[in-house]
């Protein structure tokens, strides 16, 4: 059985699946907005996972082919988006070391019991050179402060533990992610916003952060790498 805890987490997310997946067509500007700072960030890849899947709308769009959820009806949602999900947690993932090239979390680590051993999870399946990439509502903004104060009466984030995005930047470096990398968007209120925010460099202000860290490449293999990633986006090299 479940630990309680993890039932607490998912229940919401079980019984209220369609609604949740039905946000996303209710708020298109929120949606895209978020979207597009991910895809800045998001590296060319082929072998990636997103942990936390839900139900799917990330992972579908970047041309993510496998998922992780502890839910089985979000699991259910992302299938039919194609995505090849399985059951599991963010803190043992069920995958050998260095499977990915890449690994995706939005709006995950505020859910998980164990953020530092999640963040040495997604590192242990990363193959070295690989990028894990974060996409969360910063606590410290003033998005995330609305979030704190309807915490009590929203049905998916009662269970949720907001960070700021220094203690994000902390948990990465702790688990061994190097050269970090961030963008932010949703400047003004999602409940009003029709039209996307702009995607913007660092963190402070929006209410949407991503950030992206890459576990370094081991010695024996650091020559022969064709794929750079700068501050700015993508290059071959």
């Amino acid at each position: 059985m479940p630990p309680k805890n993890l039932m607490a987490r998912t229940a919401a997310f079980d019984r209220y699946a369609d609604r949740y997946d039905a946000w996303f067509d209710r708020h298109p500007a929120v949606y895209a907005s978020e979207l597009a700072a991910v895809r800045v960030l998001w590296p060319p890849v082929r072998e990636a996972l997103e942990v936390g899947v839900g139900t799917g709308r990330f992972a579908e769009p970047l041309g993510i082919r496998y998922g992780l959820d502890p839910s089985p009806a979000m699991r259910a949602l992302a299938r039919r988006r194609g995505i090849q999900v399985v059951e599991g947690v963010a803190e043992a993932l069920p995958f050998p070391d260095r499977r990915f090239e890449a690994v995706l979390m939005v709006t995950t680590l505020c859910f998980v019991d164990d953020p530092s051993r999640a963040l040495r999870e997604a590192y242990r399946v990363l193959q070295p050179g690989g990028f894990l990439v974060i996409g969360f509502i910063d606590r410290n903004s003033p998005l995330g402060q609305r979030y704190l104060e309807r915490q009590r009466t929203n049905p998916f984030y009662q269970a949720a533990r907001f960070h700021s995005a220094d203690e994000v930047a902390k948990l990465m470096k702790t688990a061994g992610f190097a050269q970090l990398t961030w963008r932010q968007t949703l400047f003004s209120d999602p409940e009003i916003l029709r039209r996307p925010d702009p995607v913007q460099p660092g963190y402070g202000s929006g209410g949407f952060v991503v950030v992206r860290g890459r576990r370094l490449l081991d010695p024996e293999v650091s020559q022969g790498v064709s794929l750079n990633a700068s501050s700015e986006g993508w290059q071959s090299g």
